[in-house]
């Protein structure tokens, strides 16, 4: 395909009637994803249900506006390719990590993610740099360490209903939600649901299989009475989504630093996607193609954390559906931004959302961060293991101090406050580890493959990627 064919097809406004159908099959293929993450950290946080309503029309709204920036574009922002913003994964451990912080709270999170922006604006041009402190075996045992720990943290936890004993009045006390067995029961058939529509359906309903997997559960409960809708009454069909609805952020320098390794991943990840998106649309994407792209990536962070909502990064499967349509015009997914942002406005849809149980979902996430570690180890097997055994060092450490703190949360309680920060966030503290010992055995200067080489040339027939649906 030639420059100008791609340049046309890229740029072509289709009549209002397709942007707008082709549109929303883009919002349906990342909208789990898109509510997922809100409602896993509301969940976590043990947030009431109006306050993770919030989240997710903040979430869906944010997701249009950065699929707008990253789609359209102006001055030296956005790659103006077919991308779909939503909410990254890979940062929902930490989030929880500072969320339940008493000294640090929501507002830490969202002054971390508006930090993280700002690193990823100002870092951008200079990722050809960055990307040496990253090679696949740092990234790799990452994605490990962030898969493990939000099943054990997370999704588990939403399938047998929390912890075994809960703090009552008198101390602690038999959890009441506790392995209920039609819980579990639901759970298994949500998990079995999506498994057996990826494995037998085609295009794009394989694609949505999480949130088909999701809806069945959802149907299931509802039948059995066993749900409540408490909330939807009061809330009204048509909100504007209003900055700082937590209250101003709180910027905690190990917070932003933790994000911000994260974003660094993110980065790299987007930088294959935009390469793939170049090969499928035929326009050749130069390095400062992906800085306006990576500039995007940084402008949604702080646009995320002033509206209440997280870390956001360009969706693998949409980049899946750009192949399997052959409908390449970025305004296509412009309008599916606009129908986000519509989403987003309306609260009733959020509450419905929010009142989906943590049963069901925990078993949509428990396939989503299974996925993820499947990613990290995808990574780790283009590593050298064989005739480099300091690698082996590198992983074994690495996860061995990224899953302290997550085993024993009281660990470094007696450390003083500043460097308890740091070290109490085992993904933090992993990643940092495997960085250290990566350049103490291998140095940085070693020719490496390039961790962006990894995600470019699988990316237009890998639908499933780590930080898309089925992960979202």
């Amino acid at each position: 395909m030639t420059r100008g064919t791609s340049t046309d097809s890229v740029d072509e406004v289709l009549p209002v009637s397709r942007l707008t159908l082709l549109g929303l099959q883009h919002v349906l293929l990342m909208y789990a994803g898109a509510i997922t993450v809100p409602f896993i950290v509301g969940g976590a946080l043990k947030l009431p249900k109006d306050q993770v309503a919030l989240l997710i029309s903040a979430d869906l709204f944010c997701c249009g506006i950065v699929t707008l920036i990253q789609s359209v574009g102006f001055w030296h922002v956005g790659i103006r390719l077919p991308v779909m913003m939503g909410v990254a994964f890979a940062p929902v451990a930490a989030i929880i990590q500072i969320g339940s912080n008493p000294a640090l709270g929501l507002r830490a999170v969202f002054g971390a993610v508006i930090g993280s922006g700002i690193f990823t604006f100002l870092a951008a041009p200079y990722m050809s740099r960055i990307v040496r402190w990253f090679p696949p075996l740092v990234i790799g045992t990452m994605l490990l360490l962030v898969g493990i720990t939000l099943i054990m943290l997370v999704s588990i936890k939403q399938v047998v209903g929390g912890d075994p004993f809960i703090s009552g009045p008198s101390g602690s006390v038999p959890n009441p939600n506790y392995g209920v067995p039609s819980h579990l029961a639901v759970s298994g058939i949500v998990l079995v649901s999506i498994l057996l529509m990826t494995r037998f359906l085609r295009g794009f309903a394989a694609n949505v299989a999480v949130l088909l997997g999701i809806a069945i559960g959802f149907l299931i409960v509802l039948a059995s009475g066993d749900i409540s809708f408490g909330g939807i009454a009061d809330a009204g069909w048509f909100n504007i989504v209003l900055p700082f609805q937590f209250g101003l952020p709180v910027f905690d320098l190990a917070a932003i630093a933790t994000l911000s390794v994260f974003m660094v991943a993110v980065m790299i990840e987007s930088s294959g996607l935009f390469m793939a998106l170049g090969e499928i649309t035929g326009r050749r994407i130069s390095q400062h193609d992906i800085r306006k792209g990576l500039r995007a990536d940084g402008i949604g962070n702080i646009v995320g954390g002033i509206f209440s909502a997280f870390s956001y990064t360009s969706y693998a499967q949409n980049v899946g559906l750009v192949q399997v349509t052959g409908v390449h015009s970025r305004w296509v997914c412009a309008s599916a931004g606009v129908i986000l942002i519509i989403l987003g406005c309306i609260p009733k849809l959020s509450f419905v959302a929010a009142s989906i149980p943590a049963f069901v979902l925990g078993a949509a996430a428990m396939i989503m961060f299974g996925i993820m570690a499947g990613t990290g180890v995808k990574l780790l097997s283009q590593v050298d293991f064989a005739t480099d055994r300091h690698n082996l060092y590198v992983v074994a450490i690495g996860l061995s101090f990224g899953l302290m703190p997550l085993v024993s949360d009281k660990l470094f309680a007696r450390l003083p406050d500043t460097i308890g920060h740091f070290v109490h966030n085992g993904i933090l503290l992993g990643t940092f580890t495997a960085v250290i010992l990566n350049a103490l055995f291998s140095g940085l200067n070693k020719s490496k493959q390039n961790p962006i080489d990894l995600y470019a040339p699988a990316m237009p027939g890998d639908i499933s990627h780590a930080d898309a649906a089925p992960s979202a």
